[in-house]
């Protein structure tokens, strides 16, 4: 839902205020689960992953406009104001759920950074930026397409 109301609306919606997250690369994620998987023994704990920076919605917002040149804002609502406009597209239990790790992450949850994709991978996470520039140069309407 992110994606198509950043393309239609150049709006982020969230409940996350000013929370801070450590967004994480998919291929990040998966480096480490292949490592998990392949690795003797397997590690006696969780591993928690995060991306190398804690950025907030605005942080994010700020860095889609300088990449596209297009507009992109956060649009901060409340946990129920979520709720309601997530239940359109999907089971009000699941919305709801959503709804509450946003909440989550206003207070704190997601700001706590950890070094595991490095000490499992050997590589330092990827951080949001390089990311989205990679997304965009991949897949940007090009002209005459």
């Amino acid at each position: 839902m992110h994606a198509q109301a950043v393309r239609t609306h150049g709006t982020l919606t969230s409940a996350t205020g000013t929370g801070r997250v450590g967004f994480i690369d998919a291929e990040d994620i998966a480096a480490v689960a292949a490592h998990a998987l392949a690795d003797s023994p397997l590690p006696g704990h969780d591993l928690v992953l995060t991306g190398p920076e804690a950025l907030t919605y605005d942080d994010i917002a700020t860095t889609l406009t300088e990449l596209t040149g297009r507009p992109v804002r956060h649009h901060p609502v409340t946990r129920d104001q979520l709720r309601d406009h997530l239940a359109t597209a999907m089971p009000t239990e699941f919305a709801t759920l959503l709804a509450n790790l946003d909440h989550d992450l206003a207070h704190g949850a997601g700001s706590h950074l950890t070094d595991t994709v490095e000490r499992v991978t050997g590589h330092p996470p990827l951080n949001f930026r390089t990311h989205a520039e990679r997304w965009y140069r991949d897949n940007r309407p090009r002209r005459g397409a």
